[in-house]
């Protein structure tokens, strides 16, 4: 049987796409399509050579996207034939409390993530354009949902529970439902592969740093803990989101500044983080000011790495014993100096960085603390799109 699984990732505006083996992890084609919605689409399709084709075209819809990869996979390779394909393996952002694993799309998962919509507005819309896309155009070829909250379903009732009344939290599913769950999954698995122990048997702080960031804590493969909540918004400080903050700046904003509910979720959730406090969300133009010796960089830098550096201190608590700390994503990946602040002054947790190793340039997952550091630590390149093709393999080969 094929181990060939396409995964589609619908954004609101975009439309991306890998063909992937689910055994091997290799990808054969990846691509994207931007500007979904207009006439002044791009496509950018990279095939087995390496070699990147850009076109400009008009992408009316996510139908129209997906027509196009399929025609870029016709002209730049490889072939693309349904018949080889085990599956199509669909990114889905909020599966709410109903979805705990990859899970077969029929109608009745496409009526339950409709209902969900209101957990996720910016996502699930855009997933159900992808699954409606790819059903039609892949009619004979197994789909799967892969849920971004799945992974976190695993957390104990009192660290998905808010303190808030009942009748919110069971009359509109208010709780904490993590995301990233996919890339945690995956980073998780790996560190205790690196480790050489089963993943049932390693406790593990995971470090998503990218434009969206988040943490969690993994115990022997099972999420206990996660720092995003109901939404993305809660938790560490990222590009353009806040994170963490006192949940009565609204009502603040709202009597003081005559803001509406819909100005502030946009200045939190587009406005603040790092573009916030620095002016930029790229963080490589933040690492350049810090260059350069800006104050203003060098205090978004300090507050960056100090909620990072509670949330380890938090997880450690609720793990109790940690086996190793993994760092992944663009930030998390590329960025030796967030690492290495991160960690400081945590020896008496059995913390111990080799900063030679965290500063040296290399691929792949690699170890950045000391032979003697009772924590293992690791930099971890995360693949979400292979573990989206796993999962959607074990699902149809069941």
């Amino acid at each position: 049987m094929s181990s060939l699984v396409l995964v589609v990732n619908a954004g609101s505006s975009s439309l991306k796409y890998s063909l992937v083996d689910g055994e091997t992890g290799e990808t054969q084609a990846v691509g994207v399509a931007e500007r979904v919605g207009g006439d002044d689409g791009i496509l950018t399709h990279t095939g087995p050579d390496g070699e990147k084709h850009r076109s400009e075209l008009a992408l009316p819809s996510h139908e129209a996207a997906l027509e196009a990869a399929l025609k870029a996979f016709d002209e730049h390779g490889p072939a693309l034939d349904a018949s080889a394909l085990a599956a199509v393996g669909h990114r889905v952002v909020h599966g709410g409390e109903r979805f705990s694993a990859p899970t077969l799309v029929d109608d009745e998962l496409v009526s339950a993530v409709e209902e969900l919509v209101p957990l996720a507005p910016l996502h699930n819309p855009a997933n159900l354009e992808g699954l409606a896309v790819a059903r039609k155009l892949f009619a004979d070829v197994p789909q799967v949902a892969v849920f971004d909250t799945a992974f976190h379903q695993t957390m104990p009732e009192a660290a998905y529970t808010y303190a808030v009344p009942l009748d919110w939290r069971e009359e509109h599913g208010i709780r904490r439902y993590g995301f990233h769950g996919t890339s945690h999954k995956f980073v998780a698995g790996e560190t205790a592969r690196l480790l050489g122990r089963p993943a049932e048997s390693v406790n593990v702080i995971v470090l998503h740093l990218g434009n969206g960031a988040s943490a969690s804590a993994v115990a022997g493969g099972r999420s206990v803990d996660t720092s995003m909540g109901m939404t993305p918004l809660e938790g560490l400080v990222m590009g353009t989101r806040s994170g963490d903050l006192d949940p009565a700046l609204h009502a603040h904003l709202h009597r003081e500044l005559g803001w509406s509910l819909d100005e502030i979720d946009r200045a939190l959730n587009r406005e603040s983080g790092i573009k916030g406090l620095s002016g930029h969300s790229d963080f490589r133009e933040l690492e350049r000011d810090l260059a350069a010796g800006a104050a203003r960089a060098a205090l978004t830098f300090e507050v960056y790495c100090y909620r990072l550096r509670k949330y380890v201190g938090a997880y450690y608590a609720a793990l109790g014993e940690v086996d190793a700390i993994a760092f992944t994503a663009g930030i998390g990946e590329r960025a030796a100096n967030v690492r290495e602040r991160t960690l400081a002054g945590l020896e008496r947790l059995g913390i111990r960085i080799d900063v030679e190793a965290n500063r040296a340039e290399a691929e792949g997952p690699f170890r950045i603390s000391t032979d003697d550091s009772e924590v293992a630590v690791f930099v971890v390149p995360t693949n979400e799109e292979w573990q989206i093709a796993r999962e959607a393999l074990e699902v149809v080969r069941r």
